[in-house]
């Protein structure tokens, strides 16, 4: 078993930067892949970023590519998604998840453990 606590969002104004944590616990946290996930009312959860265990592949949906940037310090057992010039196209909730196989990151399937969420707000 893998627990995630994701921290960090907030409510902030169109332009401005917040940087999402997710810590990590139980099984070896390099083993994992991780990614970050969102959901906005009425819409389907979507991939936004993704990392490989050793943090060499990175992998980013085409919205956030140039404005997000996703790492992780296996040391901290902890991901991070720092999100620059935010925008209120962004505003869902936005949830880690863990992925014991890095064949497909961005595929939502190849999650097997998930965050409680923490909600993004931005005001145009």
């Amino acid at each position: 078993q893998v627990q995630l606590v994701e921290s960090g969002g907030g409510l902030v104004q169109a332009g401005d930067s917040l940087r999402l944590s997710c810590a990590a616990s139980g099984r070896t946290f390099s083993n994992y892949a991780m990614g970050w996930f969102r959901q906005a009312p009425g819409k389907e959860r979507e991939f936004v970023a993704a990392i490989s265990g050793r943090g060499i592949v990175k992998e980013y949906v085409d919205s956030v590519k140039g404005r997000f940037t996703i790492s992780r310090d296996n040391a901290k057992n902890t991901v991070y998604l720092q999100m620059n010039n935010l925008q209120p196209q962004d505003t869902a909730v936005y949830y880690c998840a863990a992925a014991q196989s890095a064949y497909r990151l961005s595929d939502i399937s190849n999650y097997n453990y998930w965050g409680q969420g923490t909600q993004v707000t931005i005001s145009s």
